[in-house]
């Protein structure tokens, strides 16, 4: 089968090392999507294993198409028969950029007319009453080529599970496993978020250390499709389960200066397993230490756009530039949209457009020296 891999920006190429890593060959990305082939195993192993990547998508077909009778052949076309039964609740999720079909939502309804046509005719029925399967039908229209895709994943894979209260502008589990595995962490590291919120940087550094799989205890929307087989699933997770690292790891230290932060993060990181692995503090970031020299600092501080009323954001940035300096031989991954944060720390050695939410922000790297 052919499989897509939706990636946000800036995160592709943690996303292609991913499927590398994972055991495929060739991966090509085009406009934030990896392109790959695999099986229903694959598609297991993709959706359990995945960090960075948003979903794992079955490419039913593609075509061109300039208008909706265009639109709706080439859906038609298509075997939906061997995917869906009489009974899928069919859901549309629609995007068109630079296409003639600029309508998304009338674009959306052909395709799904399309699907109703083809299934009557070839399943033999008139009743449709979706109390079934879901199905997420993705149509993606861009210069006029149409992608159309079945969503194997359901809920976004940044949906681990651990996090069901909300922080104040949290960042996306995805974006910050991407930052850690692009970091130079490893689990023989110690490891610091001091502006921890509800605890997302400090549990994916903590699972990725402990090599525990994201999407292990949570489930996905092809387990319910006729189509794939009984069982792969299960298999997958014994597989995962049997890759967990259970020896000692490197401190990681998650603070905050707002104890209700604090609690909340402390749940979720009970709630992910690895609340024994992150040293939880109430602190000001200004009086963080560590006695490890070496090290990885990975923090989404307060920015202006994202938290309102913050006022002059400067010093705050360079008393963590301060703090930052202290520690000897550690790097800091520093992800905002303040456009000052160069001003107070100095030149990064790298940086990267990455997105928190929709609001457009910088990954500053500072590398520390090689131990």
């Amino acid at each position: 089968m052919k499989l897509l891999i939706p990636a946000a920006v800036g995160i592709e190429a943690a996303v292609k090392r991913e499927v590398e890593r994972l055991g495929f060959g060739h991966a090509p990305a085009l406009r934030g999507r990896i392109a790959l082939e695999g099986t229903w195993e694959d598609v297991a192993r993709l959706n359990v294993f995945l960090r960075a990547g948003e979903r794992v998508l079955l490419l039913v077909g593609e075509y061109r198409a300039e208008t909706f009778d265009m639109l709706f052949e080439g859906a038609y076309a298509l075997p939906w028969e061997e995917y869906l039964t009489a009974h899928a609740k069919i859901l549309i999720d629609g995007k068109s950029y630079k296409s003639k079909l600029a309508a998304v939502k009338a674009a959306g309804g052909v395709v799904k007319k399309a699907i109703l046509t083809r299934l009557k005719e070839k399943l033999g029925t008139e009743n449709f009453d979706e109390t079934g399967e879901r199905a997420l039908v993705g149509v993606s229209i861009f210069e006029d080529g149409v992608q159309l895709t079945l969503d194997t994943s359901g809920a976004g894979l940044h949906k681990r599970g651990y996090r069901v209260l909300t922080g104040q502008a949290p960042l996306r589990e995805t974006t910050a496993a991407a930052i850690v595995e692009d970091s130079f962490y490893r689990r023989e590291k110690a490891f610091a978020d001091p502006f921890c919120g509800s605890g997302t940087i400090a549990i994916e550094a903590a699972m990725y250390a402990r090599g525990i799989a994201p999407g292990l205890r949570r489930g996905f929307d092809f387990t319910s499709w006729k189509c794939a087989p009984q069982g792969v699933l299960e298999g997958v997770r014994r597989e995962a389960e049997e890759k967990i690292f259970r020896g000692e790891i490197a401190p990681i230290y998650a603070s905050d200066l707002l104890p209700e932060a604090v609690k909340t993060a402390r749940e979720h990181a009970r709630r992910a397993g690895v609340e024994r692995d992150i040293r939880f503090s109430v602190a000001d970031m200004r009086l963080f230490s560590a006695p490890e020299r070496c090290g990885v600092l990975v923090a989404n501080p307060p920015y202006g756009e994202r938290l309102k009323g913050e006022g002059d954001l400067f010093p705050l940035y360079r008393d963590f530039s301060r703090m930052f300096r202290r520690l000897p031989d550690w790097s800091a991954y520093v992800l905002t949209a303040y456009e000052g944060a160069e001003r107070a720390f100095g030149r990064a050695d790298k940086r990267r457009t990455l997105y928190n939410a929709d609001l457009k922000c910088t990954l500053y790297s500072f590398f520390g020296k090689k131990p």
